[in-house]
């Protein structure tokens, strides 16, 4: 029996780690040519570091009576809130829980369309037309006045649970986009080698048909996450998530219910979280047009 030494493994590895990261360094290197997604790039990584480390570095802001809504200064450089507690702090502390569930309600929702939409296109039949049609029901219910209503049943205290929740309203979409390609690619040359050779099904669909998607899914990704973000902070803004915690939602429901906009010194304290969101929501959206580059060599600029 051969025994394979750790020295004769070690190639072995690493030329399975170089293919898993070939896609990566692909999409870094294309994000790196273009100047506007490199700036989203590093702006998102930013933003990212700040919000995941600010709960562990930054203190929670104490409440100050005697400074309520007061402007900006060198103490306080977005100026107060409400309670007199430092607005910068809360901006810098608020964001780690709107990116996990933007994240995580993004990436299962894309993991449902993908994985359902090839299987209906592959499968056809009344497999496609059970998914299809569960999908069109799920596209006619509006997406957050029913989560409106759920939050007035459901405890959405827990920022998981809230992410699947806001991911099982948003996968049609995508879902029927991916079934309309996997019709088309499977009737490819390549497919119908894999097929003939017996590769299997799931061989097929997720190492033959759907990298060739991965352009399109990457986009999407990135869409459903802006989509899932700004229906969170909707739902914490309209009081319907409990307001507990540090979060860029919190902030603006507290701005309004608050009376900010009564004072004209709470300028920052009202549209930080606002600017925070939109900085977020910009660097995404940039990002999609380099990701389209990083998969679609005939589009980067000579």
């Amino acid at each position: 029996m051969a025994v394979i030494t750790r020295s004769a493994r070690v190639p072995q590895v690493r030329a399975v780690l170089d293919r898993l990261a070939a896609p990566v360094r692909g999409a870094m290197a294309a994000l790196g040519y273009n100047p506007a997604g490199r700036a989203a790039t590093w702006a998102l990584l930013i933003i990212v570091v700040i919000s995941f480390l600010a709960p562990v570095v930054v203190p929670e802001p104490p409440p100050d009576y005697a400074n309520i809504y007061a402007p900006p200064s060198a103490a306080h450089p977005l100026g107060t809130d409400f309670q007199g507690a430092d607005v910068l702090a809360q901006v810098l502390r608020g964001g780690q829980t709107v990116l996990i569930v933007g994240a995580v309600a993004a990436a299962v929702s894309t993991l449902i369309a993908i994985t359902f939409g090839a299987l209906a296109a592959y499968a056809g039949g009344w497999i496609d037309g059970l998914i299809t049609g569960l999908a069109d029901i799920v596209l006619t219910i509006p997406n957050f006045p029913l989560l409106a209503v759920l939050a007035a049943y459901l405890r959405l205290n827990n920022p998981l649970f809230l992410a699947l929740l806001i991911a099982v309203l948003s996968w049609p979409t995508l879902l029927r986009a991916v079934r309309g390609q996997v019709l088309s690619l499977k009737e490819r040359d390549y497919v119908e080698a894999a097929r003939a050779l017996d590769l299997g099904t799931l061989h097929i669909l997720f190492r033959e048909i759907l990298p060739n998607m991965r352009a399109y899914i990457a986009m999407y990704f990135v869409l459903s996450m802006t989509g899932a973000i700004y229906a969170q902070v909707g739902l914490y803004l309209l009081g319907f998530a409990p307001l507990a915690g540090d979060n860029w939602g919190i902030m603006l429901n507290l701005a309004w219910y608050r009376g900010a906009i009564f004072y004209k010194n709470s300028f920052w304290y009202i549209m930080a979280p606002i600017v925070a969101i939109s900085v977020v929501q910009l660097a995404m959206v940039t990002m999609t047009r380099s990701l389209e580059e990083a998969f679609n060599p005939r589009l980067r600029k000579m």
